[in-house]
């Protein structure tokens, strides 16, 4: 299908006097592919994605076609894999106790370990140029040089955070959320002399995070997701809290979009106003979900035991990709350059197929019938269909969202 110009859409299936919940919202599952036991992580590089998948290393799958993901390497790590970061021809990977494992992945189909360096607990990694960073539990920020990927060697350590559980680095800072205390910001301008010269105190302390331009997003478990200013690294201030159904485990930004993934799914909030961010979009995830990562209109959930699932959100009318399955046993209505199509009568099940066209007020701005629509007039906004299938049996209505922009 190609990219709407006119008039776009974004469809989904509401919560209307349905006993079982619709499970997405503006968001649609793409491509699926199961890993080894547990996906915690993953980073994206080119057309494959590198997955930290816990009792078996580092996964390797293809994303050319998103539609259609297929493993094409695996490496085995000593420990537990928690969290991975790419970096050039190499994967670096926080593999628990053994600390941080160097992964070759010039042949994506042959990943190998090529160096470990031993640290307490790693569970977090962020790469810059020649070190990796390692946000190591119970035992603060490790400093790590790999120049020499093959003979990883530590160079700094900056203690607190005492709870580090992952990292991102930005503008000489390396962003440590300590899981019991909130934010740390610690200057790695002197990579072998890593010092603390920010905090900001948090409620539930952190848990994930991504960091953009003048703020971090940190995700802090059971309460949700703190926006952070850090436009003076010194001084971090709390601009905005977003509260999640589940347990707030990681978040990722792309444009103006933030793609944030808790114990329920993925959730899409629009951040165009740090200070009043607005959720879009959700999909319900049948694993726990654990990492994001965001690319080319496609987000990358590593979904714990429901291992790699990769999404699209619809709500700014991105280009479909092409030759997916949609993920639904429902004819939903589609908007393309004017024209609402909805889906013929369902003569199995005894329906009569009927439906209106209603405003956010509930009002009725048209009647609608199977096949092709005219809505080519419609101001640009939300509107609602709602199908009443008159059955023996008295179903209730389905109610679904269309929004038309120009």
């Amino acid at each position: 299908m190609s990219r709407f110009t006119a008039v776009t859409f974004c469809l989904i299936l509401l919560l209307v006097g349905i006993a079982s919940a619709a499970d997405s919202l503006n968001v649609r599952l793409v491509g699926h592919c199961a890993t080894s036991s547990s996906a915690m992580d993953l980073a994206l590089r080119g057309d494959f994605a590198y997955i930290a998948d816990w009792d078996s290393g580092l996964q390797v799958v293809s994303i050319a076609d998103p539609a259609h993901p297929v493993e094409v390497g695996h490496c085995n790590t000593s420990n537990k894999a928690y969290d991975v970061a790419v970096l050039g021809s190499y994967a670096y990977v926080a593999d628990g106790q053994s600390g941080l494992c160097v992964v070759s992945i010039a042949d994506p189909a042959n990943p190998t370990a090529v160096g470990y360096c031993q640290t307490y607990w790693a569970s977090g990694v962020a790469v810059e140029s020649s070190y990796a960073y390692i946000a190591d539990y119970t035992n603060g920020l490790r400093v790590i040089s790999v120049a020499n990927p093959n003979v990883p060697v530590e160079v700094g350590h900056c203690y607190p955070p005492r709870n580090a559980s992952s990292v991102a680095v930005a503008e000489s800072c390396a962003y440590v959320p300590d899981y019991d205390d909130g934010l740390r910001v610690i200057s790695i301008s002197k990579p072998a002399h890593p010092v603390q010269i920010g905090f900001l105190a948090l409620p539930v302390g952190g848990a994930g995070l991504d960091v953009k331009g003048n703020y971090a997003y940190v995700t802090d478990g059971d309460s949700g997701v703190r926006i952070i200013s850090v436009a003076d690294p010194t001084r971090p201030v709390e601009v905005e809290h977003i509260i999640t159904f589940g347990s707030a485990n990681a978040a990722a930004l792309s444009g103006s979009y933030l793609y944030v993934v808790d114990g329920t799914g993925l959730r899409v909030i629009s951040v165009t106003d740090p200070a009043n961010p607005l959720e879009l979009g959700y999909y319900d995830t049948p694993g726990n979900a654990e990492g994001v990562a965001v690319a080319a209109h496609h987000a990358y959930v590593a979904d714990g035991s429901g291992g790699l699932e990769i999404f699209q959100y619809s709500g700014d009318g991105v280009e479909e990709t092409p030759n997916v399955d949609l993920r639904t046993t429902n004819p939903m209505p589609t908007i393309v350059r004017g024209v609402l199509m909805l889906g013929a009568e369902d003569s199995r099940q005894n329906t009569v197929y009927g439906a209106e066209l209603l405003n956010t007020a509930g009002r009725k701005v048209a009647d609608l019938h199977s096949g092709a629509n005219d809505v080519s007039r419609l101001a640009p906004d939300v509107y609602f269909v709602r199908s009443g299938p008159s059955t023996v049996g008295h179903q209730p209505s389905a109610v679904t969202e269309v929004i038309v922009t120009r």
